[in-house]
């Protein structure tokens, strides 16, 4: 995979079209904006090329803490490569970079990715305090050799408005998974190793998979969800709590995948779940019967839907 981390790191020699942003959760106004990028790219001989970001600047500029991110910056290198891209560089977004000038960056730029093209969104900026918009940089092109392409956004047809990631995070904390699918153009994904977890689940008859999401990766509303589950490249029909397991006085928020038809020990994979449809809230049960009872139903109401679900698709 050509994922580079910092632009230092990169000399290209043959000429290249880049685009230049975060791209958190790869969504449908970037993949709009990088499919047309790496046709025009291969179809004259230029390499496609997007510069991205980690820490995300969101971040450092206003000082945000906690879950903030749609996809691990590796996630997102690999969905930006699947579209056709031949190098992906993440640079590292710290004060340096923040209180860069325009005209600096674009001298980073032609020194290490040899651009001829840059491609942006109509709303694109860079450098300290923005001030590097589409005209300072169509100025700088003609100066210094580069042409600048402004791409118009994708409009989602289910809001009719622009998609955008903060849009798309909002949606994930509500819970409205297929809405968000809509605008990623796929199915909300969270992955991480199995982990130990307090075993109630197979006490119950319903032993699940206590995934180790990364800590920057933004989870679900708390409830029920129906989704799929893939353990290496095999995949399974799941049921995913996402809470805190009130019935038993838990604290902190857990992922939990209880996969349909599966006894296997799979502590130490990693495994990556899906979020297809919210099923119901997180609930306290006065009895461990009148958990359990709800659990079935849950499986039986999540394996109707999502094999419906398989049969659209296929």
């Amino acid at each position: 995979m050509n994922h580079i981390y910092d632009i230092s790191n990169v000399h290209l020699l043959q000429p290249s079209v880049i685009t230049i942003g975060v791209f958190d959760g790869v969504h449908k106004g970037h993949q709009h904006l990088i499919k047309q990028l790496v046709h025009h790219a291969h179809s004259t001989g230029r390499l496609a090329v997007v510069l991205t970001f980690f820490p995300h600047p969101d971040i450092v500029l206003r000082g945000l803490k906690g879950r903030y991110y749609l996809n691990h910056p590796e996630q997102r290198a690999e969905y930006l490569l699947n579209l056709g891209v031949d190098y992906v560089v993440t640079h590292t977004f710290d004060d340096a970079t923040r209180y860069m000038r325009a005209m600096d960056f674009v001298d980073m730029l032609l020194k290490h990715l040899h651009p001829e093209k840059l491609w942006v969104g109509e709303d694109f900026a860079l450098g300290y305090k923005r001030e590097g918009d589409v005209a300072f940089l169509t100025k700088a092109g003609a100066q210094k050799g580069f042409m600048v392409e402004v791409v118009d956004m994708v409009q989602s047809e289910i809001s009719g408005g622009v998609i955008s990631s903060t849009l798309i995070r909002d949606a994930v904390m509500r819970g409205d998974v297929e809405r968000v699918r809509d605008w990623l153009g796929r199915s909300y994904t969270l992955y991480g190793e199995v982990v130990h977890g307090m075993k109630r689940g197979r006490e119950l008859g319903f032993p699940t998979a206590n995934i180790d999401v990364w800590e920057g990766h933004i989870i679900p509303a708390n409830g029920i969800y129906a989704g799929f589950a893939t353990l290496n490249g095999e995949k399974f029909m799941a049921m995913t709590n996402v809470g805190i397991s009130p019935t038993f006085g838990y604290r902190g928020v857990t992922v939990e995948s209880y996969l349909l038809d599966f006894d296997r020990d799979i502590y130490g994979e990693t495994l990556h779940v899906t979020f297809e449809k919210y099923m119901r809230p997180e609930m306290k049960f006065d009895s461990l019967q009148a958990l359990i009872d709800q659990m079935h139903r849950d499986c039986d109401e999540g394996r109707a839907f999502l094999m419906e679900l398989k049969m659209h698709e296929t």
